[in-house]
């Protein structure tokens, strides 16, 4: 059965507290996990412990923070110390980010992304074992280190983001689940092919992995309104956040699409490149329209085979009425 989560939004909130209530309200309406992503606002540490000061049930989790910018060492301390002020409710979710992000804001070069997950993952999951930790990377090595407070009991999964047939393929190798986004149903089958390629050549259980697809929702009645704030939303990704998103929509058959929306973007035409993004691209990658039409569109990628879990996001100008009421329209 697929569940329904919330991501949490990636624009800036006017407080902690607004997060906490957004979370309050996912809890309240059956949702089983809320995830924040980390970029350049608030951090998600101390977030999600306000989080998970302020709720009961609901999950938590990173999507994703980050492999740079925190050593792995403390990726896994973190993760222990969260697991522990949320009782048992972390499932954190890790990734590379990109060039602008790493380089850009954290100044650090933007080296071997793929090994860098993999190690932060392999580091992290033995720091959670509360063993010690000697190890032997390419990037990493480690000697002697060991938690000095108790291992988490149960140890948090560890998911990786990736959107290329290599990092997705990583992530079933070595994580216990995947976090995807940007994808058509067509791109999302051929990347669970990846993952499952992952999982077999890492002797794992698909069974207790998670792949969670993470899409731009806003159902409102003011159809117009719904669809252009996530039409918005998807033309930032494309143009304003590096090529990542770019290349990844040009291996889906959107390729001179994904090209014009970012050099219209990059030469500071925004509205154009909003307005390059056509309707059958829109629906393809995102659930946008009235509430009925949102809830018959989720149900449809909710039916793609492999896929465990539905992250509901929202487009990065949306308000909090606008937030409220598609948590409230999608809920599970």
């Amino acid at each position: 059965m697929t569940v329904r989560d919330v991501y949490l939004p990636v624009a800036a909130q006017p407080s902690v507290e607004t997060l906490v209530g957004m979370s309050q309200l996912a809890e309240d309406h059956g949702y089983e996990r809320v995830w924040l992503p980390e970029t350049w606002g608030r951090d998600a540490v101390t977030t999600l412990t306000s989080i998970a000061e302020h709720t009961d049930d609901v999950g938590i989790g990173t999507s994703v923070m980050n492999v740079y910018s925190r050593s792995p060492a403390l990726v896994g301390q973190t993760a222990a110390t969260l697991q522990e002020v949320s009782d048992g409710r972390l499932r954190l979710g890790v990734g590379p980010s990109g060039p602008i992000v790493i380089e850009g804001w954290h100044g650090v070069d933007f080296e071997r992304p793929l090994r860098r997950t993999r190690e932060t993952i392999d580091v992290v999951k033995q720091v959670l074992s509360g063993e010690t930790v000697n190890y032997d990377g390419d990037i990493f090595q480690l000697s002697g280190f060991r938690l000095r407070c108790d291992p988490p009991d149960p140890v948090p999964p560890v998911d990786a983001g990736g959107l290329g047939p290599k990092s997705v393929e990583l992530a079933g190798r070595f994580a216990d689940g995947w976090h995807a986004l940007l994808l058509t149903a067509d791109g999302l089958e051929d990347r669970l092919e990846d993952f499952t390629r992952g999982t077999e050549l890492g002797d794992r259980d698909r069974s207790e992995q998670r792949v969670t697809l993470s899409l731009p929702c806003c159902a409102l009645e003011d159809r117009e309104r719904a669809r252009e704030l996530t039409r918005q939303h998807v033309a930032f990704y494309i143009g304003g956040m590096g090529t990542y998103y770019r290349d990844a929509l040009a291996r889906q058959g959107y390729e001179d699409t994904a090209y014009e929306v970012a050099e219209k973007w990059a030469s500071g035409e925004q509205d154009a490149a909003t307005e390059a993004i056509g309707d059958d691209l829109l629906d393809a990658i995102a659930v946008a329209g009235t509430p009925e039409e949102c809830l018959d569109h989720i149900d449809r990628f909710e039916g793609i085979d492999g896929v465990d879990a539905i992250n509901v996001s929202f487009p990065r100008a949306a308000d909090r009425e606008a937030i409220d009421a598609t948590i409230d329209v999608l809920a599970p």
